[in-house]
């Protein structure tokens, strides 16, 4: 059986799971994670951390045509290298993932995290490039595989069996089931959906099923690969104790637009997927410095009745957090695979639910054996970044964040929801540029910059030093958003800057995203493990 197929049997078989059981059972699970809440099964002894991060693999030039030199043009990554790297798969054949081990808030669980990510990460580099190729840690990649175009790439998709299967999705059955999800033929029941097969309808492989949206930007596709564009890294954070989730989440949202302010790095498109009235100057002008946050919205909304990538709404206590993951739409109803005993096989349904549960910042509750059960939040706003050190600071920042603005009480709390919302999607826009609102400690709203950053960075720091760390450690770890502040220059406005430079110096428009984004690849395979963004413009 070749891979298609399969993919196709195992779409089918996903579709023809009963929605409204489904749904049913999602919900007499909530119940049975809610009366686990009671029973203090999701508390800890102390915060945890982790840490997810995601790549997308270019051609280094080394061994093979395909990675001439110093083009750095995407790269598919053969599934047995990343079993050797002990990556994940994402949704991309382009893409990999690393899930750190999770670690106390301490400064050595820190230390912890950044060792682990750069040990990792080097041995992962050190495979790749026996392939010819390299690890990149961004927003938004710009350059498509060697001798194709962005939008063949991001669109090309088969019918098999009367099921579309994305040509350059992972082989991952819920990946493809998102692009059949509405389709009634194969929601009939395995009987009729084998029929269907025999024959595949009209409507297969025929007319788009989303459209990526962003400003300049409109791109039509049958399936979600649109969304493979696109990387991050996921700061996680486990409460000590559940009951207080809903205090956490509330401060989560709050720093959620200044927090991503600091790390937009996605302000470029690859040059041919821009619309014809969309020049250079336009791009520049009226362009997003956070595209990726248009393009998950857009490609994985277009597939759902509500807007299931969205900011989130507070919740006032811990079990409506869970009935909110338990009620919402469901888009792949996946067959339970049992054959585990983990501790959350008890609500196995509910967790898979929650895979689709898409917001900016969530609220998870999931544990492998009871000892190991947590109630964490998972924050996803910020884009892959320059080097591995100026990701950990961000997981650094969020967590001594969570730690002292619920421990001191921090006035911010009382921002409203829409100001906080608002702050979140003007960052989108403008980045460290973006007209923001905070509420300082003296309980007064400002929109001043620095001390909206002063505020915010002194309590990370704060946070770090009541997990233990010492001043000059707590420090450390923040510094390189503070370097950022200091300089306004983050990663997107320096890509902004290089792009505005050559198109000065007579480029055109296409030409001067692809070199900016050479050179950031350049830089990067000097600074990615050991190094720091600042470096890349002088700074110490």
């Amino acid at each position: 059986m070749t891979t298609e197929s399969a993919l196709a049997d195992g779409v089918r078989e996903a579709l023809s799971v009963d929605a409204e059981a489904f749904a049913e059972r999602a919900a007499e699970e909530a119940e049975i994670v809610k009366q686990e809440l009671r029973d203090g099964s999701f508390d800890n002894h102390q915060s945890i951390v982790g840490f997810e991060y995601e790549f997308y693999a270019v051609g280094d030039g080394r061994w093979s045509e395909e990675s001439r030199a110093g083009e750095y043009a995407l790269m598919r990554v053969p599934r047995r290298l990343l079993e050797l790297m002990g990556f994940e798969k994402e949704l991309g054949l382009h893409n990999a993932e690393m899930c750190t081990s999770p670690q106390p808030l301490s400064d050595h669980g820190l230390r912890a995290q950044l060792a682990e990510v750069r040990a990792r990460l080097e041995a992962a580099e050190n495979t790749a490039g026996v392939e010819g190729m390299r690890l990149v840690s961004d927003g938004l990649w710009t350059i498509p595989p060697a001798g194709e175009t962005a939008e063949g790439y991001l669109t090309d998709s088969v019918a098999v069996d009367g099921v579309v299967v994305a040509v350059n999705m992972s082989d991952a059955v819920r990946y493809h089931a998102m692009a059949n999800s509405r389709r009634d033929d194969l929601r009939a029941g395995a009987d009729e959906a084998t029929d269907a097969a025999a024959e595949p309808p009209a409507s297969a492989g025929e007319g788009p099923a989303v459209t990526l949206d962003a400003p300049g930007v409109s791109l039509a596709a049958e399936t979600v690969t649109p969304e493979s564009l696109i990387t991050s890294i996921q700061p996680h954070y486990q409460v000590a104790h559940a009951e207080t989730l809903p205090r956490h989440f509330r401060y989560a949202l709050r720093i959620a637009g200044p927090l991503l302010a600091l790390g937009v790095n996605s302000p470029f498109f690859p040059p041919e997927l821009y619309d014809d009235d969309w020049d250079g100057e336009r791009v520049l002008a009226e362009g997003a410095t956070e595209n990726r946050v248009h393009v998950f919205e857009s490609v994985l909304n277009a597939r759902t009745d509500a807007d299931k990538v969205r900011f989130p709404r507070d919740f006032r206590d811990v079990e409506t957090a869970v009935d909110r993951i338990a009620a919402d739409e469901t888009l792949i109803p996946m067959p339970d695979p049992g054959g585990s005993d983990r501790f959350d096989d008890a609500f196995a349904t509910f967790r898979t639910k929650h895979g689709s549960y898409w917001r900016w910042v969530r609220p998870v509750f999931e544990g492998a054996s009871r000892s190991a059960a947590n109630a964490r939040i998972e924050f996803r706003p910020i884009p892959g970044q320059p080097t591995v050190r100026d990701s950990i600071a961000f997981q650094a920042a969020f967590a001594g964040l969570m730690q002292a603005l619920a421990q001191r009480e921090h006035p911010v709390i009382g921002l409203d929801w829409e100001t906080a919302r608002d702050n979140f999607y003007a960052a989108v826009a403008d980045g460290l540029d973006a007209d923001m609102t905070w509420i300082g400690l003296d309980g007064e709203r400002t929109a001043d910059t620095d001390a909206l950053y002063a505020d915010l960075l002194d309590h990370a720091e704060a946070g770090l030093r009541t997990a233990g760390c010492a001043d000059d450690e707590a420090a450390e770890w923040i510094a390189p958003l503070r370097w950022r502040v200091a300089n306004r220059t983050t990663p997107a406005s320096w890509k902004r800057d290089r792009v505005r430079a050559r198109l000065d110096d007579g480029d055109e428009f296409a030409t001067a995203v692809v070199d900016t984004q050479r050179e950031y690849i350049r830089q990067q395979a000097d600074t990615l493990i050991d190094g720091g963004f600042s470096a890349w413009t002088g700074g110490e």
